[in-house]
This record gives C-alpha cells, structure tokens and sequence, in this order.
C-alpha cells in the first residue's frame, strides 16, 4: 500500500512538472497555501457563484446565489436556473469565520436570479450585476414573441445592476442597463433584453467603469459575442463601446476585465467550441477598440484578476477536467506572461465539473482569499474559499 501510494505521488509529481503545473502545496516562489475554508454549507440549498469584496472597514463580504437543493425534494439533479434562487450575502472579519445566516441581497421579483458579479468603487459604493430568468406556464410559452432564449422552463429576462451606498446593508434598484444591438433575445413582455454578463466589471482610474457584456447574436444555441460598455456615472447609465470578442465558430462568454498600470484593459474571456481553452483581449485606446483575441495556452474558465500589491496579477480560474478543481497563475503587471506563467492548483479534489467561478480579493498585505462553489464526491454544492500567502 505504501510502495503503490508513493508511486501515485511520484507519477502525478512527474505529470504535473512536465505540464509546468504547480502541485498543491508545492512552492511556486512566494506563493504557499495556507488553508481551504468552508465559507457557506447548508444541505438545503445548492449554493452557487460567489464574488467577494473587501470593504472600507476591513469586512469581507461574499454574494452567491443559492437557490433549493432539488434533490432533497426527491429530485433528480439541482439546476443553475431556479424560481427561488436569490442573491444572498455572508460576512467575515477574517476570511475563516463567516455569518451562518446569509442576508437577502436581491430577490428578482419576475423570477429567478444568477450570479452576483459584485464591484466596490474607490468612494466604497458596492455595484451588483445580474441576470434573471422568468418561468413561464404553457398557456404564456404559446404567446411568447420570437426570438427569446429559454432553457428548461424559464425564459431569460437579461441583465439588471443594483447599489448599496451603505456597505451592503440595503441595496437599491435594479438598474436595467441598455439594449445592445447585437443582441436578437427578446424577453417576456417581447421587448429586447438588457445588457448582461457574468464576470468582474472594473473601476479604471479615470472612473470609469468598464464592464463587458454577452451578446446572443444568431439563434445557434449559446453562440455568444462579448462587447464592452462604460459608465461614467458609477454605474447608475451605461453606453455601448465596441466589440471585444467575436468569431465565426467560436463563442464568447463569462468575461472578465481589468485595467494595467500601463492603462491597458485586458479581457480575460471563457470560451465555447475551443476545447475549454481560456482566451484574452487586449484593448491600447481606452476601450475604443480591442485587438484580436488570442488562445491563453491553457484550459479553464471563467477568469477573474485581482492586482496584488507588488502591482503583479492573480489570475484564477476553474478547471473542469480530472482532477476538478480550481487554479490560478501569477502574471506580471501588464498580464503579458500569461503563456509561461507557471500554473498553481490550489484545489483538485472536485466531486465533478459542477464547480468553480472563482474571484479572489486581499486579506491583508501578503494573504489572498480565493472563493468559488465546491461540492465532495457530487455532494451539496457550497461555497468554499482558500487562503493562499504570497510573498513579493
């Protein structure tokens, strides 16, 4: 037993070297694991796509969706769309120990609502982007308008913003952004949906918030585009800029942005039709254009960067494959290594691909808290976080 476990260890060491794949606990330089931590659990509820803030007062405040966990009802499988998912929010002082109640963020009034993208402004505003579905009975689906996408029973009513001026005590809105043109969807009242995306918006240093949107642009099932909006009014309007992403074959999705010391915006896209491979678009004006985007040289998705200390970049992401689990990479200040930067696994013990949609956020000044939702051997999904220092 001894002698067949070593050897598992050696061959996976080997395997993960020649990929150039840090092990878990393995020093990358100035970077070790310090613990995984169980941020949300609770049997009743499937507990999904987390972002993370740290706010002025040093709280740290987790929004994911939870929605009911179908299998305790008899069911065969929980769904990422739901009626009942809402947007809640758990709190900690230091990343270990969270509030086990979680506090209602938003309850979308028409339906069910997907994953909280949240931003904290450099004035300590709190935007929340989201996107809801509608659930629809027969007798409605029958005098729906054409086109709208619908997956199951619920039909999707696109994206909508809300605020908190007071920390995430309250929230106020929704704000529904604009209607961008190359997106065809109609929702249920047959009026075209508004603006929506999954991933991190981003607060330039002009002010500007930049926030990259999805864009259903043919009825190809979940062909996607990615485009780029900007508020220059903390989030209340938006206006569209242009393209970031498109491709004949390939889709785009789940995109995440941030701006370089340089002044580069980088979108860090999850992809469709291109074996899971992670991708990037680089934008040199401000965000009047975007050039070409790229392959990153790896699998996973989707993409989130927080900028450290040192100005370096912690990019982490998901990994849907054996082993399931989730990785980051550490790319210089204007993200250009990101093909040589060394991959870092900081978890691979995932029950399934059902996992993942990590965002990170500073601790302190050496420790990161990286978040996403887990589950063990296909159990209740939950929202679990790992604590990783990182030394200069």
């Amino acid at each position: 037993m001894l002698k067949t476990g070593l050897l598992a260890a050696f061959v996976l060491t080997c395997n993960a070297l020649a990929a150039g794949t840090a092990m878990p606990g393995d020093s990358v330089p100035g970077v070790r694991k310090v613990r995984d931590v169980v941020i949300y659990e609770d049997k009743q509820f499937y507990a999904t796509f987390p972002s993370v803030v740290k706010k002025k007062d040093g709280e740290i405040l987790v929004a994911f969706r939870r929605a009911p966990e179908r299998r305790g009802f008899g069911e065969k499988a929980s769904s990422h769309v739901d009626p009942n998912a809402y947007l809640v929010t758990v709190k900690s002082k230091d990343g270990i120990n969270w509030t086990k109640q979680p506090d209602l963020l938003y309850a979308h009034s028409l339906g069910g609502s997907q994953d909280p993208c949240m931003l904290q402004l450099r004035d300590g505003t709190l935007l929340c982007a989201s996107y809801g579905w509608a659930f629809l009975r027969p007798d409605g689906m029958e005098k729906l308008k054409q086109p709208y996408f619908m997956t199951g029973e619920a039909v999707f009513l696109g994206g909508y913003i809300v605020r908190s001026t007071d920390g995430g005590k309250t929230w106020q809105g929704p704000i529904y952004p604009p209607h961008i043109q190359p997106e065809i969807n109609l929702d249920v009242y047959g009026k075209p949906v508004p603006a929506y995306n999954r991933g991190a918006m981003y607060e330039g240093k002009d002010g500007r918030i930049f926030w990259v949107s999805a864009a259903s642009e043919s009825n190809k099932p979940k062909k996607t585009t990615n485009h780029l909006l900007i508020s220059e009014d903390k989030g209340l309007t938006w206006k569209y800029s242009c393209v970031v992403a498109t491709d004949e074959k390939a889709s785009f999705n789940e995109t995440s942005i941030y701006e370089t010391p340089k002044g580069d915006l980088v979108a860090f896209l999850r992809s469709a039709e291109l074996d899971d491979q992670a991708c990037i678009a680089r934008s040199t004006d401000g965000g009047k254009s975007f050039e070409k985007w790229e392959k990153m040289g790896f699998q996973g998705h989707p993409l989130q960067a927080m900028r450290l200390p040192d100005k370096r970049v912690l990019l982490v992401y998901g990994y849907r494959h054996k082993p399931f689990g989730i990785r980051a990479r550490i790319l210089n200040p204007e993200c250009t290594d990101f093909a040589t930067a060394k991959e870092i696994v900081l978890r691979e013990d995932g029950g399934g691909y059902d996992i993942g949609y990590p965002w990170a956020v500073q601790l302190n000044d050496k420790q990161v808290l990286v978040t996403y939702y887990f589950n063990i051997d296909n159990g209740t999904r939950h929202i679990a976080g790992t604590i990783l220092q990182i030394d200069k």
